[in-house]
């Protein structure tokens, strides 16, 4: 997968991709379908699969004090793309000259001059342009125009209702991966770097990979049983694990983060790329009155794991 971040600067053989456009947090399967589609059209005019979207997220470029709410962030976006089978992605740099553009200029000069995309995919409730002025129909007439196709897709309905980043968060929140991972079509996946901690798992016996959640939506705090890939390094592979999430109170800590303790490992991981699946909520975080108390409960938390992971 080639990635393209800036739509004045495109070589030409990045360019006429049949691409989706939206900003594809979590990747659900709502975005799958829209994929789909640009896929097969795609196929009809030999055009590579393409994918438009923004970095960061327009709400941040907006909000940026706002609390974190991505249910992904651009390397986790990218990597779930590229498993679909996306050529190109373009993420394209969400600033002030960006976000000025009127419907029509933005159609004009990103969509048709600057990645020449030959067909484009969106979801019916596309909104684009200074002010998000525009809406589908109006690419849809911009295409006619200028010469490059549009598909507006229907909104996929789930189980439960539409499906969306924001039912995603809220499945999350409140300890319901597996409804999450209905919506998404996989569960749901905490990426990143495992980082130094205080190695305090260690000297209790349970030694665990420390990741940051910073800028991400936080799942509910807790216990989980979990699903891991570690991505690089000579430790690459697929583990089962519990995690805990939160901030740790037991050891009076502040900032959120992701503790993650793989079933029969040894080895070092720090520096290595993690991709964390939520399989099931077990409990809240919990202040223990002693640490033997404390390890019997991670005991436990680890053989009920176990037993939900022999069958996910």
């Amino acid at each position: 997968m080639r990635i393209v971040r800036d739509h004045q600067f495109v070589s030409p053989a990045d360019k006429g991709a049949s691409a989706a456009i939206g900003n594809f947090d979590g990747v659900h399967l709502g975005h799958q379908s829209v994929i789909d589609i640009a896929r097969a059209q795609g196929a009809k005019i030999g055009a590579p699969l393409g994918i438009v979207t923004f970095e960061p997220h327009p709400r941040q470029f907006f909000a940026p004090d706002a609390p974190p709410f991505r249910l992904t962030g651009s390397a986790a976006r990218a990597h779930r793309l590229e498993k679909l089978g996306v050529e190109r992605l373009y993420e394209l740099n969400f600033n002030a000259a960006l976000s000025s553009l009127t419907p029509e200029e933005f159609a004009a000069r990103v969509i048709r001059d600057g990645l020449g995309l030959r067909h484009v995919v969106v979801g019916a409730d596309f909104c684009f342009g200074k002010g998000r002025a525009g809406n589908a129909d109006d690419l849809r007439a911009f295409g006619a125009e200028m010469d490059f196709g549009v598909t507006i897709a229907k909104l996929l309905e789930g189980d439960t209702g539409e499906v969306s980043s924001t039912a995603i968060r809220t499945a999350l929140t409140e300890g319901r991966p597996h409804d999450a991972a209905a919506m998404l079509g996989h569960w749901h996946r905490i990426e990143g770097r495992v980082i130094s901690g205080h190695q305090r798992g260690r000297e209790l016996g349970y030694p665990t990979a420390n990741m940051s959640i910073e800028g991400l939506h936080p799942p509910k705090f807790g216990v989980y049983a979990v699903l891991v890939d570690v991505l690089d390094g000579p430790h690459q592979g697929s583990y089962r694990g519990a995690a805990s999430l939160g901030v740790r109170p037991m050891f009076n800590g502040e900032i959120p983060n992701l503790e993650t303790y793989l079933f029969d490992f040894s080895g070092d991981l720090y520096g290595a790329a993690l991709s964390v699946g939520l399989v099931e909520y077990l409990r809240p975080e919990e202040k223990f009155d002693s640490l033997d108390a404390f390890i019997a409960q991670m005991d436990a938390d680890c053989a009920r794991a176990r037993d939900i992971l022999a069958h996910p």
